[in-house]
């Protein structure tokens, strides 16, 4: 491939456009530069200056149904290029990344879509471009442990972990259904216990009081499929506590985690975790036994921290209740009962993240980030742990601004370099800290 340059400083070199013939080869557009978008009409022309080499580990991915939108370096002018230019008759489709965890993405794939589009996929599709012979994405790193670098994950060694774990625990429901999470769907987390690595997931709960819009474990409805099924049954408190004490006695530093992909909200089965962690703590004083949550039981939370839980991360798109609920859709709970969880947490002296849902052009928008930087100031927790959001963007960006505008985006860049100025001691990542790392 060739790189467009022009006589621009090297640091605000544009970069190649690209796109996906219908056969889903990928096409570099000389002449015209890649964009990206905060919001439907925010574009964003792409540079060597805000963006870097895609990370080991993302993919490239094929949007159909999505025209490219580009910059005609000739003209100046946005175009969207419904063919190729070069190919005349050649139906052209827009690209996207999907990008390695530890990225906060600062700009998705520019494109519009054709009638009748049906959904995307759930993925996040971040910008993408070409330059210098590498393909060059909008993202900032926030949390550099390799806990899901694939290279770290050979098959074979996984396997291994697998075989070995069947002759430990061989009757053990949950040690089976963690099988499945590595081995077919490729869960990192899963592959992670069998590894022997860092964070272990305790998946536990078959129902949810909430019906988030990118749910990757139940859809309601024929117009997008869940990524992996729900587990349909729910671990006893000694399946429970045989896994996380397996993973603790032989990893340093060990977390173990309840609130994974592939379960609904773990606070509604309150009633087997609470005896797990009991268990574990009658046995070891090690570890850090964590919860993914919604939090939208503080009366069920308060069971749990008395048993012994170490901490807490909440899941949020937004601390604006009518941009929250437009997402996560919640059944009999409030944003209120969200935030009385988070403060007895705190007040428990518990370590909390927010496990904040970005997408640009709403999570840095004005009005988005004054109510952010206000519940921060009110609740003073210990992490933001930012993750790309995996949904449909425009539709996204459709039902958010339906729920409350944004406002006018400020940049992905600048929220966190605001963040990091207002809050210093507030910490940015991706993954779950054990307690050994904590900031106090």
């Amino acid at each position: 491939m060739t790189a467009a340059g022009g006589s621009r400083t090297p640091r605000r070199r544009p970069l190649t456009a690209l796109a996906a013939d219908p056969e889903g080869r990928i096409l570099e557009l000389p002449g015209f530069q890649a964009m990206g978008m905060a919001g439907p009409e925010g574009f964003i022309p792409l540079t060597a200056a805000d963006t870097v080499v895609m990370p080991y580990g993302g993919e490239l991915m094929m949007l159909p149904g999505r025209r490219p939108v580009v910059l005609d370096l000739e003209s100046g002018e946005r175009r969207i290029l419904m063919e190729n230019p070069y190919e005349p008759g050649q139906p052209l489709f827009a690209v996207s990344a999907f990008n390695s965890p530890g990225y906060v993405h600062t700009a998705v794939s520019a494109f519009v879509e054709d009638p009748g589009a049906r959904m995307l996929p759930l993925f996040s599709y971040d910008a993408v471009g070409w330059l210098d012979g590498a393909f060059r994405t909008p993202i900032l790193r926030v949390d550099r442990e390799p806990r899901q670098d694939l290279r770290r994950m050979p098959r074979e060694r996984v396997v291994a972990g697998v075989e070995r774990m069947r002759r430990i625990m061989p009757d053990n429901r949950l040690r089976r259904h963690l099988e499945r999470c590595a081995l077919e769907y490729g869960c990192p987390a899963g592959k992670n216990f069998f590894l022997g690595r860092y964070e272990a997931p305790l998946p536990t709960s078959r129902t949810c009081n909430a019906r988030c819009l990118g749910c990757i474990s139940l859809q309601e409805g024929a117009e997008i499929r869940s990524s992996q099924e729900r587990i349909d049954f729910t671990p006893s408190p000694e399946e429970i506590a045989e896994v996380a004490l397996a993973h603790i006695r032989r990893v340093p530093r060990a977390v173990v985690s309840f609130g994974q992909g592939c379960e609904g909200e773990p606070l509604l089965a309150a009633d087997v975790i609470a005896p797990a962690i009991r268990l574990i703590r009658r046995q070891t004083d090690r570890g850090t036994i964590n919860l993914n949550s919604n939090a939208s039981r503080p009366d069920l939370l308060a069971v749990l921290l008395d048993a012994g839980l170490d901490s807490l991360r909440v899941s949020l798109n937004s601390v604006r209740p009518e941009v929250y609920a437009a997402y996560f859709r919640p059944r009999s709970y409030r944003f209120d009962d969200v935030v009385a969880s988070i403060d007895l947490a705190l007040a428990k002296g518990r370590f909390v993240s927010i496990n904040y849902l970005n997408c640009p052009g709403v999570t840095d928008g004005s009005r988005e980030v004054e109510a952010l930087t206000g519940f921060l100031r009110a609740h003073p927790i210990s992490m933001i742990q930012w993750r790309n959001l995996n949904y449909d963007p425009l539709r996204y960006y459709r039902a958010m601004a339906a729920a409350a505008p944004p406002g006018p985006p400020l940049g992905m860049p600048g929220l966190l370099a605001r963040l990091r100025r207002t809050f210093p001691r507030l910490v940015h990542g991706y993954f779950n800290p054990p307690k050994e790392n904590w900031r106090k």
